[in-house]
């Protein structure tokens, strides 16, 4: 059985690299924190002593990465992937990646007889645990159907979008989407506290409302629990400046993001990168003079 590579085993990666071990795969794994690769190593697989090495010995690598800038130095850098591609046939980056650096990556290994997948996930650790992540697939379709069955090993729903950064920009946009929607909702919400009205009450009239299918993650965003580790606000930040950047890169204007962005890099500035992304609240909280009491089952009607 042919060996696969794995970069980046940290809080997706990792179980991801243990669905792929679960169904009985050869396995090459490396992380910059030694600790992330253990547990794969006590489960069989065998830990490279740097990116080159997997790219030497694997045909198909898979990435699990922090973001663009890790994502260039690991497939482009002098001792990345593609320079030291003895056998390397096909790259399948799981990370949220920027659209521009996709495309130029996609392009530099094409012409490298190095075929590049951009295929990020969605549904986070519980979902990686479970392999039950969505995956949103960009790239060459044939190379794709080669290796869907290793995507299977943790992807549940997975879809091809099509050329190369069709599944980053797919990514970008559900992402985009719903961490702006959150700050839109904390800022309804807060409205609603300024002006004296109990939070848990407007939420059970929303509900009942047009706003209604708008606020399924309400309790969460308004939880005031901001260390459950869903999903950190640096990582938000990070995704949603990632959006604004791949806009422009295709010419799209997305005024409202632009806003969100702000009070994400507000949040950043206050110290609350490392809190789940839904503590932005407290940057509307303290501009409105107001904090949102937690919520509760509120009285019959």
């Amino acid at each position: 059985m042919a060996t696969i590579g794995f970069i980046g085993t940290g809080t997706i990666g990792g179980p991801m690299a243990s669905k792929l071990l679960e169904h009985d795969h050869s396995m090459l794994v490396f992380d910059i924190d030694k600790n992330a690769t253990q547990v794969h190593v006590n489960h069989g697989a065998r830990a490279a002593a740097n990116v080159a090495e997997v790219a030497q010995l694997c045909a198909t690598v898979f990435l699990s990465l922090p973001g663009p800038t890790q994502i260039e130095d690991v497939v482009l850098g002098d001792a990345g992937l593609i320079n030291n591609g003895e056998s390397l046939t096909t790259i399948i980056d799981l990370s949220t990646n920027s659209l521009a650096l996709n495309r130029r990556i996609a392009e530099f290994a094409q012409s490298k007889n190095v075929h590049y997948l951009d295929a990020p996930v969605s549904g986070g650790k519980l979902a990686a645990r479970d392999g039950t992540l969505s995956v949103m697939v960009g790239g060459d379709e044939v190379a794709f159907n080669g290796v869907r069955p290793l995507i299977e090993c943790f992807g549940e729903h997975i879809f091809y979008m099509g050329l190369p950064g069709s599944g980053t920009l797919t990514k970008l946009v559900n992402n985009q989407i719903f961490l702006c929607a959150s700050v839109l909702i904390q800022e309804g919400f807060v409205l609603g506290a300024k002006a004296g009205i109990d939070p848990s009450a407007l939420l059970k009239v929303l509900k009942a409302s047009s706003a209604g299918a708008l606020l399924a993650r309400a309790p969460l965003v308004l939880s005031r629990q901001f260390n459950l580790d869903v999903f950190a606000l640096s990582i938000a930040a990070k995704d949603v400046a990632v959006a604004l950047e791949s806009a422009s890169a295709v010419g799209a204007s997305m005024p409202m993001t632009e806003a969100a962005h702000g009070v994400y890099v507000e949040a950043l500035e206050q110290g609350l990168g490392n809190e789940d992304f839904f503590a932005t609240v407290k940057v509307l909280e303290a501009a409105a003079g107001v904090e949102l009491p937690p919520l509760h089952k509120p009285k019959k009607s």
